[in-house]
């Protein structure tokens, strides 16, 4: 990171301590995706492009795989065919050199919340090697009915309206959902409920624990003026301050960015589906269009390793454009 420092910016009126350039650089990561490394809250990102320059021993002894934003049912001109790419993102997971243990969706399953839709990427799931799968709402999935078919299919066991946690090999799992009341230009929100079910469940936890969060609309703001941040999410991140190793996956963006600040690592994912314009890029987000030929090199999947012992996590962002053949 010591690159991005460099781009770091004094007078900092957005609050995320990123500026134009480290956006840029931030964006350039997902045409060959990354090898990130935490260690002792610092992260370093390695090109899986020169894939000489990546440490050996970065497998851990816990490794899960993070897709998102599949839009099972879009058939626009940015991608007529999300069922390809959704088989091409689990081809990529079937082909890592090591077996993740399980698979995290960070919501936008669907794209309209249908039934057919829903079916479709669960049976393309069943392809996959990692055979148990943990979901997260996007605001797609819970379009008409206030998310009932989604808690129904995935929700079981879970919270209120879908959050829940869960332990794996002494890391500590947080799905929260932040899809169900978007506030105004479609920030997202947790809610008293949900943060008071928050503090409860971490406070019993010891500070060397490591967390990882997992939610669709980024818990940092990435770019609000689209809805691209949770409205409280700092109320949300207060409670995991003491924890030494924090790291919050999202989707929603549909494009790699990253932010380290204290002990935590914020990490969006590209989507299977289609890309979305860099912030403030364009007059708004949305599906966007690229050459058929480059399509693959947008999209992808992120394969997360813990380290026992280390307090290390790595997450390994990679696109689609090898599954491609090309």
């Amino acid at each position: 990171m010591a690159d991005m420092a460099k781009d770091e910016i004094s007078h900092d009126h957005n609050h995320d301590r990123i500026d134009r350039r480290g956006f840029l650089k931030c964006m350039a990561w997902a045409g060959t995706g990354a090898l990130c490394l935490f260690k002792g809250g610092v992260l370093t990102s390695y090109s899986l492009s020169r894939p000489s320059e990546i440490p050996i021993g970065a497998k851990g002894e816990l490794s899960f795989v993070q897709i998102s934003d599949s839009h099972m049912g879009f058939n626009k001109p940015a991608n007529p065919d999300v069922v390809a790419t959704l088989k091409a993102a689990i081809d990529k997971i079937n082909a890592l050199p090591s077996l993740p243990e399980f698979l995290l969706h960070t919501g936008d399953i669907s794209h309209l919340s249908k039934p057919e839709e829903f079916d479709t990427v669960d049976q393309l799931l069943k392809a996959a090697t990692p055979k148990d799968a943990f979901f997260v709402p996007g605001e797609h999935d819970v379009l008409g009915d206030d998310g009932k078919q989604f808690l129904e299919r995935y929700g079981k066991g879970s919270k209120g309206r879908g959050w829940y946690s869960f332990d794996k090999k002494g890391v500590h799992f947080i799905a929260l959902v932040n899809v169900m009341d978007l506030k105004a230009g479609g920030l997202g929100t947790l809610g008293p409920e949900q943060l008071q079910w928050l503090q409860d469940d971490v406070k019993h936890l010891s500070m060397s624990t490591p967390i990882v969060v997992f939610a669709h609309i980024p818990l940092w703001s990435v770019y609000p003026d689209w809805g691209w941040g949770t409205q409280d999410s700092a109320q949300a991140l207060g409670y995991l301050k003491r924890f030494g190793s924090v790291t919050v996956l999202n989707g929603h963006i549909h494009q790699i960015m990253q932010k380290v600040e204290g002990n935590v690592t914020f990490h969006t994912a590209m989507s299977t589906a289609f890309p979305q314009p860099a912030p403030g890029s364009a007059p708004s987000p949305g599906p966007m269009k690229v050459p058929a030929e480059q399509l693959r090199s947008v999209l992808g999947i992120t394969d997360v390793n813990y380290v026992k012992g280390k307090h290390s996590l790595a997450t390994v962002d990679s696109t689609l454009l090898d599954s491609a053949g090309a």
